[in-house]
């Protein structure tokens, strides 16, 4: 489905109810055991320096909270390895393969929920990841104007982080990435009310 909102889950732009974005202990929906949620994974989506990793592993904190059995995987991490050098493809059939051996490692274990972050650029690639993973995956992308990811990263700039960033204003330009998306949101507030909102959307609240 396109950027937007699939049938039946609340508009992007919603506001979830007030105070959800602070932690509270004792009141706290989050706190404690819930009932444990069938099979299934989220990959949270978005260009370079959208708040992915933040915003996943927050998932995560969330599901640890509610001791929840999960997997967190930054998928960058498992194609991190260069037999050439043309670019992001070139890591992506080793990502997939150790994607596969890794989800089939976590549910060997018991593992049945998994939080995934990663950029994807086309349907092909994304078909990929659903096919490695195995299990029902939504997808959830992040948005930031590229003035917002500049300014994020600007005080620590390194030479790497610079060529990163006109990559991300190219696929911004170019549209990659966009329509993949089961749920489109802004990121442009703190990290925990991004996270319990797209914990809310999933229905794993």
């Amino acid at each position: 489905m396109g950027a937007g909102t699939p049938a039946g889950g609340p508009p992007s732009a919603t506001p979830l109810r007030p105070g959800i974005g602070m932690r509270v202990r004792g009141g706290d929906p989050y706190a404690g055991p819930m009932a444990m949620i069938d099979t299934e994974g989220v990959l949270i989506a978005g260009v370079y320096g959208s708040g992915k990793s933040s915003v996943a592993a927050e998932i995560a904190y969330l599901l640890e909270q509610r001791r929840q059995p999960y997997a967190l995987l930054d998928l960058d991490f498992l194609g991190w390895g260069v037999n050439s050098f043309d670019g992001h493809a070139a890591g992506s059939p080793f990502m997939l393969r150790n994607l596969a051996a890794v989800v089939s490692n976590y549910r060997e274990g018991g593992i049945s929920v998994f939080v995934l972050a990663y950029f994807v650029s086309g349907h092909e690639e994304l078909r990929g990841i659903r096919e490695a993973t195995g299990v029902p995956l939504r997808v959830v992308r992040l948005t930031v104007p590229l003035p917002k990811i500049e300014q994020r990263l600007a005080a620590d700039m390194t030479t790497e982080r610079r060529e990163e960033l006109r990559e991300a204003a190219r696929q911004i330009a170019a549209g990659e990435g966009a329509g993949l998306e089961d749920i489109l949101l802004a990121n442009d507030r703190p990290v925990p009310f991004v996270a319990q909102q797209i914990m809310a959307w999933l229905g794993w609240v």
